[in-house]
């Protein structure tokens, strides 16, 4: 079981998402707070695996939120959830010791895969938070290292690569979705990247 504490100020963005959380049985939301007090309150005794942040909050940044409680908890995954698009404030975000940034518009099941990869030890991110980070960030691929892959993981990559998210993956392939997140485990560990969005640039880059 996978728990998760929520810091949204908006009420129905909050809900929302701890409903998309405990739809998945694997899930369980054990906090929710709207401001930073509460979160620096009641997040740490809970020591939850994950934490999805909003950017903007009524009382403090939300950046600063991650960066206190990283300090606490440094065992905890911090997802940056916000409208925000721009460098400045992922780079601030990532800074500050947040392991992944979504945009909230991203749908329920983006929101529970990037839950997952977080525990996983990856780097989520929405698709075009991701590009932003690889056209910053462009690092020479090692062809050699595709020699590694499984068909079944160049199969998943080439997917992954298409936009479709682990969900859709798994149903194109008529496999579970965790099955699909192991695979990208693997497919992580051989390319030595963190996340998805490194994971595709690379893919993207050798023409396969």
């Amino acid at each position: 079981m996978i728990t998760v504490a929520i810091v949204e100020d908006n009420k129905v963005v909050r809900e929302s998402l701890r409903d998309w959380v405990e739809a998945d049985p694997h899930f369980r939301c054990v906090c929710l707070c709207e401001t930073v007090k509460q979160a620096m309150t009641q997040i740490p005794p809970l020591q939850p695996q994950v934490v999805l942040m909003d950017v903007h909050l009524p009382d403090a940044s939300g950046i600063t939120c991650t960066a206190r409680l990283k300090a606490i908890i440094p065992a905890t995954h911090i997802i940056m959830i916000t409208v925000y698009r721009d460098s400045d404030k992922i780079f601030q975000a990532l800074k500050a010791g947040a392991c992944g940034y979504l945009l909230k518009r991203s749908r329920p099941e983006e929101v529970t895969d990037a839950i997952a990869e977080a525990v996983a030890g990856g780097a989520p991110m929405s698709r075009e938070i991701a590009r932003r980070v690889v056209d910053t960030f462009r690092q020479p691929v090692l062809v050699n290292k595709w020699e590694t892959l499984s068909e079944r993981e160049r199969e998943i990559l080439e997917l992954l690569s298409s936009g479709l998210g682990n969900k859709q993956i798994g149903v194109k392939l008529n496999l579970s979705t965790f099955t699909i997140r192991a695979h990208l485990r693997r497919v992580y560990d051989k390319l030595h990247v963190h996340c998805r969005a490194e994971a595709v640039s690379k893919y993207l880059k050798t023409g396969q």
